[in-house]
């Protein structure tokens, strides 16, 4: 059994404990393996342990991927900031997109999404801790950004994602989780039928996995925990 094996088996487990604890469903939690800066062969061991969905942040790094384990049957997330340039290359690779956060991306992508793929999986990135080095739109402009992209016909829109300050304990890391969480529950209450596909909010990793989990993430972005610590230069 391979590192990673044990790894994934390791975060499963912690999975499945924390949504006991908090009376979920461990089943309606996905686990997204972030692979970002690991080379190719890392995400196909993480496949063969059984590891279905992949998440990458750099557009060049993961179309590199995605085209040397074309063999797999992988769903490819994206998870990192998006660059106007890039969006025609995220529409043609990925499944599913967690980190638009204005409306003209989300035009680019609907735009360049290829008519013979199901419409691109979408959640809109949500800056909960106003921080000016995060990316994602605020909470007083997300109802008339989610009215836009409904319109977006080669979009479907799943939900929420969020990064919050990093913060230490379970407690105040669950504060910024549960905003994220009431956010998605007024957009739903907002938009009624037109949303039913938002179901999903992509929050927690691998330090705060327990505290997302309890607030009812449904996404969970985890890397470090399942491929070790990535270098500190990243890999554009």
């Amino acid at each position: 059994m391979t590192d990673i094996s044990k790894n994934i088996i390791r975060v499963s487990e912690q999975i499945t404990t924390a949504a006991r604890l908090h009376h979920r469903d461990p089943s309606s939690i996905k686990l997204v393996a972030v692979s970002k800066t690991k080379p190719a062969d890392m995400i196909r061991q993480a496949s063969a342990s059984g590891l279905t969905h992949i998440g990458e942040s750099f557009v060049q790094e993961s179309v590199e991927k995605i085209a040397v384990l074309k063999d797999l049957d992988l769903c490819w997330h994206f998870i990192g900031p998006i660059q106007s340039n890039k969006t025609r290359q995220i529409a043609e690779n990925f499944h599913w997109v967690h980190s638009v956060g204005s409306l003209k991306v989300a035009r680019r992508l609907s735009n360049q999404r290829p008519v013979d793929l199901a419409p691109l999986n979408l959640c809109v990135q949500v800056n909960i801790s106003g921080e000016a080095s995060k990316s994602g739109v605020s909470p007083t402009d997300l109802s008339p950004l989610v009215e836009q992209i409904l319109l977006l016909p080669r979009l479907r829109l799943r939900g929420l994602m969020s990064i919050p300050a990093p913060t230490e304990g379970i407690h105040s890391q669950r504060e910024p989780f549960r905003k994220i969480s009431d956010l998605l529950a007024e957009t739903k209450l907002r938009f009624g039928t037109s949303v039913d596909d938002m179901q999903h909010l992509s929050m927690g990793m691998s330090a705060d996995l327990e505290a997302a989990i309890a607030e009812g993430a449904t996404l969970l972005r985890v890397g470090t925990a399942i491929f070790g610590r990535r270098d500190p230069v990243a890999k554009h």
